[in-house]
């Protein structure tokens, strides 16, 4: 089959020679043995991205060549299965995926699941967004917001969180000295520029933001504006996500009072939330409140993460389980959440370490 294909296109290519500097020839050819060697022959090598030879020849060294051969080129390059609908196999934007997920696997988080749906949806349904989507993630350690960001990224990405369309910084690992900050900078800057080249849409993640220096912030500022282009690179197709433990108490006591009040939970609304979420975020310590990323109103939405309740842990066990393809009950799953640590002391209403240790608690009650 490839044969049949490779030989009128060496012919095309010997024909109309005269339309292509050699050099030009010569990098077409040594990509497709590149990947023939790497992908078919499992060759033992490590592609550079860097590298010419290592790059998809793009349209514009086709200028000029008889379409019937590019279309040509075109259906062998995609009988290798490197050809996708979206015009990158490395992006899947599985919207359908990403409801299922945070309706399914994401326990007690009803506010979470709408806006980050409707966010992310929004964003990728608007190929003309004049800015990147940068979401902020707040509530209690284990409640959910890394995972929700490995969600994201299982449902965009091919490769999750893997990707080479997708960065992970944790600040205190990544970042860890203010005495560095300028030299964090241009990393920084460089990083994000080096990927949003590299992909057409990009996913970042900043952990532990609220530990993040405001001038860190600052420098990536205008990569998040109102802009068509930073020093001729858009970065319109990008999307931020900041995860941070800010506002974790103000949540709390929004759902604490409503289960004073006998409501439910689910009937808290982002009304009762963002606004004081906002202004929690402005006021508290670090360098995520005093950076020109709250100032200038560069956040397009604020996502509450609420406090778990037992049954919400009890759930969080049951996955763990499933997870490893064992079968469990319920009076196992309520020795599982019973174990953990739950405020207020006196009500004893919601886990102080959400579903995140779970996963290792479950260990005690194997057999």
């Amino acid at each position: 089959m490839s044969v049949r294909w490779l030989l009128p296109l060496l012919w095309a290519l010997s024909a109309e020679a005269d339309f292509f500097q050699f050099d030009s020839i010569s990098n077409v050819s040594t990509y497709y043995f590149n990947y023939i060697y790497c992908n078919i022959w499992e060759g033992d090598c490590q592609p550079n991205q860097d590298d010419a030879t290592q790059q998809v020849p793009t349209r514009d060294l086709w200028q000029g060549f008889p379409q019937d051969y590019i279309s040509l080129l075109h259906q062998w390059y995609c009988s290798l299965g490197q050809c996708c609908e979206s015009g990158d196999c490395r992006i899947t934007n599985n919207i359908t995926g990403l409801s299922t997920d945070l309706q399914t696997k994401l326990h007690g988080q009803h506010l979470a699941q709408s806006v980050v749906l409707k966010a992310i949806q929004g964003f990728i349904n608007n190929p003309e967004s004049n800015k990147p989507l940068t979401l902020s993630f707040h509530g209690w350690s284990g409640t959910g917001k890394n995972f929700v960001a490995r969600i994201i990224a299982d449902n965009l990405y091919r490769d999750g969180v893997k990707s080479e369309c997708v960065r992970l910084f944790i600040a205190p690992f990544h970042f860890p000295h203010a005495r560095l900050v300028d030299t964090y900078k241009g990393q920084l800057r460089e990083a994000i520029r080096d990927m949003v080249l590299r992909c057409p849409q990009t996913l970042f993640i900043f952990d532990e933001a609220e530990k993040l220096h405001p001038g860190l912030i600052d420098a990536i500022k205008p990569y998040m504006d109102h802009y068509d282009n930073v020093d001729g690179v858009s970065y319109r197709r990008a999307i931020f996500l900041f995860l941070s433990n800010i506002g974790g108490a103000t949540i709390n006591d929004v759902a604490l009072d409503f289960w004073h009040s006998g409501q439910n939970r689910e009937d808290i609304g982002m009304e009762d939330l963002e606004h004081r979420l906002r202004a929690e975020t402005m006021e508290s310590q670090g360098g995520f409140a005093q950076s020109e990323l709250m100032s200038g109103h560069l956040i397009d939405f604020f996502v509450p993460f609420l406090p778990l309740e037992y049954r919400h842990v009890k759930l969080c066990a049951r996955d763990a389980y499933a997870a490893r393809g064992l079968e469990t009950d319920e009076a196992t799953l309520d020795e599982v959440a019973k174990a953990m640590l739950y405020v207020p002391k006196e009500e004893r209403l919601f886990s102080a370490q959400g579903c995140k240790s779970i996963p290792q608690r479950i260990n005690f009650f194997l057999p």
